[in-house]
């Protein structure tokens, strides 16, 4: 096989793996993709960023953690979640769902403790329904690009773990990603 044919395959191959973990259950509709870019281990800060500060319309995320370090400023996590607050402030609709649990644990304390910072700064913040996992670790901007992957927005996935997303151009995977978020939202309130 020639190079680009091996490229293509590869970025076909993921794209599927990546349908089939979002969606397990399967999709009756097809997504074609623009562009595919696999993003690891602390790239995943800068492409973050530069989608959020380039957002034009809206902001979705969902994350299973999102760490913000009143000690430590300038941490990767803090500085997307000003990015966040920035762009809603610029006139961008930004919802974040967020995991939570009954009692009280790292993750829910966290990520409550965040939500109060992103709400401060105008951001519509949701917590999942305290029975039910989020787990998903994912960011569409401006209905047609799509972070999805490993990472959590905390310290040590964003400077330290192995972690890996795909960046995926998509504005049929972008509304499947956003009817998602709409779904989980509405059945937590």
């Amino acid at each position: 096989m020639r190079t680009l044919e091996k490229k293509l395959l590869i970025k076909t191959l993921l794209y599927f793996i990546l349908l089939i973990i979002i969606f397990p259950s399967g999709i009756s509709l097809a997504l074609s993709a623009e562009e595919i870019q696999v993003v690891v281990n602390e790239k995943y800060f800068e492409i973050a960023k530069r989608l959020i500060k380039g957002a034009r319309s809206s902001i979705y995320v969902m994350m299973f953690e999102m760490g913000y370090y009143d000690k430590y400023p300038n941490t990767p996590s803090n500085l997307l979640i000003h990015e966040l607050i920035e762009a809603k402030k610029r006139g961008v609709n930004v919802e974040v769902i967020l995991e939570v649990r009954e009692g009280r644990d790292r993750t829910t304390e966290r990520n409550r403790h965040t939500g109060k910072i992103l709400s401060r700064g105008g951001v519509k913040v949701f917590f999942d329904n305290p029975l039910k996992t989020t787990h998903a670790k994912w960011m569409t901007v401006d209905e047609e690009f799509s972070l999805v992957g490993s990472t959590n927005w905390t310290f040590y996935a964003l400077t330290n773990n192995n972690e890996v997303s795909i960046l995926i151009q998509s504005k049929a995977l972008a509304k499947a990603l956003i009817n998602y978020f709409n779904k989980v939202k509405e059945e937590n309130k």
